[in-house]
């Protein structure tokens, strides 16, 4: 038995970039990235796609290396052709894909192609050759596209395997079958034939202008909308026009080479019957297995499923399978059936804040007589996602569930780089930075993309649930502009939701479908979509919309499976706002029973600055640093209204007197308005679905709308988010003045003290309440100290330090706010010193990350202001960091204790150091060594 247990185990194996004839390995399933092509317009090549995919093929011309995933204008960026677009006005210097675009703007001038004003207007053709082990004859081989854009055809050494009409829409995977094209023993040339959008879609007039208006998202006309692509590839109010509009091979390729007979489309479906018991799973099990082969194939089906991210013991079983010669076997397991799908005490998937993400990991092997014919394993979690509809005075609340137990979502919009160039790193980076503030739902916005496997495996692995639109928004498909005609080919839309589907309903992170962005496709792609959803995964829920204004035509169906609305709400506010407006809101009730979509300008600290903005050169005609550069990132007026969020720093804060002093500035304002967002929210915890911002993070450098910028940099709203939704917390309602504790957690707080110290601009402690033996039984909001009458009579700056305790006397959540009559704090500018302390407590070094948990103790009699820690490493901060918390605020005699993380991938081999800053405090550069 243990031979042939061991015998089931052989791994997988998954190359990158190195030749597949180094592995060559009888009876062997294997998976190779083909990673090093070439790249050459179609205007310069002549040579037919036969032509091109032969190995005797010559061209006296230069082919451009480019290292796949590449769309066009990266590849060329890459190669020095074109000027790095993220950066100051460079996309100016680059020709647009809108032949009416480049007139406009003289962008024809730019173009490298002799006599081709437009050089995205053609194809483009990729080419790369690979070698096969002569022992993989006679096996079956495989080319897989996980993502093109717009169209493709594809030649392998002469031969067609598919044309444009059959690879189309950006968001559906191929496999081809290529095996008897391979020529097994030498090399092999595979050539691919790019095609722009079908429309290339008309961009909205650029943002030349600082505190400038923004212009209309998704051009004037909305016409990109006519094709299934990244909608905001031709600008929104947050990132402008890609020139090339992400045409290219935008996600990995792959030859796959195999038995005859392939595992097809897994579907794991995990339900918690005798809920809210969860002490037993059932598991069910649906999958293909087709043979490519011409003669019958009898052979075994093995499944072993063990623990991931946990410990425990791994269960296994074989089935017998036979497959009909070029037939497919559909094969249905369940708990019914199998006893090992039936899980006892199973170790649940749990959202960021509710629980650990735990996870398993599911191997399926299909051997016949030859050996194993195809291996693929894949992680997952046992959990169950489902949501309710409510009427709320006129509006439905919707709330989501999950194993039984109500989630309330606390995160926001997340939008694809610019140019589509994140790489698996950056996915992990990224979900990390969520979990870490607290972040438990992440939104894949409408008009951007559907995210490559790396992203949902980093959600799964990060407890991040994950909301995800389809490719519509009301500003391409008729409900603000554009028209419900488009996409103009509706069978490329619906082939593009069905690869969607097969590739992501297996990840527990995904938590609800959403049909669109502020609008709904037109009835028969909406039907189509829903009917998929229902028929495909059925396991979640699926809303007509990100937001209940965009109503439904009178007989359509609503959300699954409860037919109603969607009842979640978009339409800001955008811009910054003072929290007690938040509060209001959210007292009101409205569509503030779940705001989807609600944000502020969010200016990145100074240490990103002169990467973000690069001329730095003030233009004294606009306010200070500004110039007009700062206008194509966004500090602009428009929804976000830049203009207004810089002169309310100025009314608080007082003018400006340096680069670093406006960053600080910017900062507080930062953490004010992502503050007021979450905690008017969280004061009315178990009375709305849900906060969500737009949006998390940034196409591009940008000053707007982001609590971590492109540089995956922290403003100090990203702290302050991180502190309002922590899973108990101690909050003061700015417009009542009152304190309250909030819990979270699916459980009791246990006995709790709650004390509110109020200090004046010198640091005098003014008044202290404290109030002993209070906690809630499971999630809620209690009120525990009434402030309105002492700081009625306050003149000048109050800061109110709310801390809460547990019973053994241990600090569990620490919160400072800052306040004056008529939002007068310019007092801040001649805040008094005070001088804080750092004791390292720990260092630990991982296989991943590094970790340092540190003391900060303020032992003066001021009070130590807006303290900011950074990770340092040969004069530069490292990013990501995974701080704990930041821009904290210590009174008098108090101390806080924190840690820091990051990747060891960007440590390096020296030792890092810690900077520490504050508004108050002098600079200090420590020594991360235990003392």
């Amino acid at each position: 038995m243990k031979k042939a247990f061991y015998l089931l185990t052989i791994a997988l194996i998954i190359i990158s970039f190195l030749p597949a004839y180094l592995f060559a390995q009888n009876g062997t399933v294997k998976q190779v990235k083909l990673t090093n092509f070439d790249l050459q317009s179609s205007s310069q090549v002549s040579a037919s796609g036969e032509e091109l995919s032969k190995s005797n093929y010559k061209y006296k011309g230069y082919w451009f290396p480019v290292k796949v995933p590449s769309t066009v204008l990266t590849g060329l960026v890459a190669n020095h052709i074109y000027p790095d677009p993220y950066q100051g006005l460079n996309n100016m210097l680059i020709p647009d894909a809108s032949d009416q675009f480049n007139k406009e703007y003289n962008l024809e001038q730019y173009s490298y192609l002799p006599n081709e004003p437009n050089p995205w207007k053609k194809p483009y053709w990729y080419r790369t050759t690979f070698k096969v082990p002569a022992g993989d004859k006679g096996r079956h081989f495989q080319l897989i596209f996980e993502g093109i854009n717009y169209r493709a055809a594809v030649w392998v050494n002469g031969t067609q395997i598919a044309d444009s009409t059959q690879m189309a829409g950006m968001f559906a995977d191929y496999n081809l079958d290529v095996t008897n094209a391979i020529t097994t023993g030498c090399e092999n040339t595979l050539a691919v034939k790019i095609y722009p959008l079908d429309y290339a879609g008309y961009p909205a007039k650029e943002q030349l202008q600082a505190l400038g208006p923004f212009f209309e998202n998704g051009g004037p006309t909305g016409d990109i909308g006519k094709n299934v692509t990244m909608l905001c590839s031709v600008g929104w109010d947050w990132i402008p026009p890609v020139r090339d509009r992400n045409m290219g091979i935008w996600q990995p390729v792959y030859l796959r080479t195999t038995g005859a007979v392939t595992i097809g489309h897994p579907k794991l479906v995990t339900e918690l019957p005798n809920l809210p018991d969860t002490s037993v799973a059932k598991l069910s099990l649906n999958l293909s297995l087709s043979n490519h082969g011409a003669t019958e194939q009898k052979g075994k089906l093995s499944i072993s499923i063990k623990p991931e991210n946990f410990a425990g013991l791994p269960v296994q079983f074989i089935q017998n399978e036979t497959v009909a010669a070029n037939g497919i076997t559909m094969v249905d397991l369940n708990a019914e059936k199998i006893s090992q799908l039936l899980i006892h005490q199973p170790h649940l998937w749990w959202p960021n804040g509710y629980g650990k993400a735990n996870l398993y990991r599911i191997r399926l092997q299909f051997m016949d007589g030859k050996g194993i014919a195809d291996d693929t394993s894949f992680v997952f979690g046992i959990r169950t996602a489902s949501s309710t509809a409510t009427n709320v005075r006129g509006f439905v609340r919707r709330d989501f569930y999950v194993n039984g137990k109500k989630v309330h979502l606390n995160g926001g919009a997340w939008v694809p780089d610019m140019m589509v160039n994140r790489d698996s790193a950056r996915y992990d980076y990224e979900m990390h930075l969520c979990r870490n503030a607290n972040v438990n739902l992440v939104r894949i916005w409408g008009g951007g993309v559907t995210p490559p496997d790396a992203f949902w495996n980093a959600a799964d692995k990060y407890g991040e649930m994950v909301w995800s639109d389809f490719w519509v928004t009301g500003d391409t498909q008729g409900e603000f502009k554009g028209s419900p005609d488009w996409p103009i080919e509706g069978n490329v839309f619906v082939k593009n939701i069905v690869s969607t589907i097969y590739r992501i309903r297996n990840h527990p992170s995904l938590l609800v479908w959403t049909g669109g962005n502020e609008g709904h496709a037109r009835k028969e792609l909406y039907d189509a979509m829903r009917d998929n959803i229902i028929a495909m995964d059925g396991t979640r829920p699926f809303i007509p919309s990100s937001s209940g204004y965009a109503k439904l035509p009178a007989g359509w169906k609503g959300s699954y499976p409860d037919d109603m609305p969607s009842g979640v709400y978009s339409g800001g506010p955008y811009q910054w706002e003072d929290p007690k407006v938040y509060y209001k809101k959210a007292d009101f009730g409205g569509d503030w029973v779940f705001k989807d979509e609600t944000g502020i300008p969010s200016q990145p600290p100074y240490t990103t600055l002169a990467k973000t903005i690069p001329d730095l050169v003030w233009d004294t005609k606009l306010p200070y640093p500004l110039n007009n550069s700062w206008g194509y990132h966004d500090a602009c007026t428009g929804a976000a209204q830049y203009d207004k969020y810089y002169n309310e720093m100025v009314k608080r804060y007082g003018q400006p007197s340096t680069l670093v002093n406006f960053s600080d500035k910017m900062q507080l304002m930062n953490w004010v308005g992502y503050q007021g967002i979450f905690e008017a929210a969280g004061h009315k915890l178990n009375e709305t679905g849900g906060v969500m911002l737009w949006k998390l993070n940034s196409a591009l450098p940008s000053v707007v709308w982001q609590i971590y910028d492109w540089y995956l940099e922290p403003n100090a709203g990203y702290y302050a988010m991180q502190n309002a939704v922590e899973p108990l917390h101690i909050q003061f309602n700015q417009d009542d003045s009152t304190a309250a504790v909030i819990n979270r957690m699916h459980r009791a707080t246990g006995l709790l003290t709650a004390t509110a110290d109020i200090y004046d601009i010198n640091s005098k402690l003014v008044k202290t309440f404290s109030v002993n033996h209070i906690g809630l039984a499971e999630a809620g909001t209690q009120e525990v100290i009434h402030l309105k009458e002492i700081l009625k009579t306050a003149k000048g700056v109050s800061f109110v330090v709310l801390n809460l305790t547990n019973a053994t006397g241990k600090t569990v959540s620490h919160n400072v706010y800052w306040m004056a009559p008529g939002d007068d704090l310019t007092g801040f500018n001649s805040l008094q010193q005070a001088q804080v302390q750092v004791k390292v407590l720990k260092a630990e070094k991982g296989i991943s990350e590094n970790k340092w948990t540190l003391q900060v103790s303020n032992k003066t009699d001021k009070i130590a202001f807006f303290v900011r820690p950074q990770l340092m490493q040969n004069g530069e901060e490292v990013m990501p960091s995974y701080w704990t918390g930041n821009y904290f605020t210590l009174a008098p005699n108090e101390r806080i204790t924190i840690s820091v993380s990051a990747p060891v991938a960007k440590l390096g081999k020296e030792q890092p150091t810690v900077l520490l800053e504050g508004w108050n405090i002098p600079k200090q550069v420590i020594s991360l060594t235990v003392k």
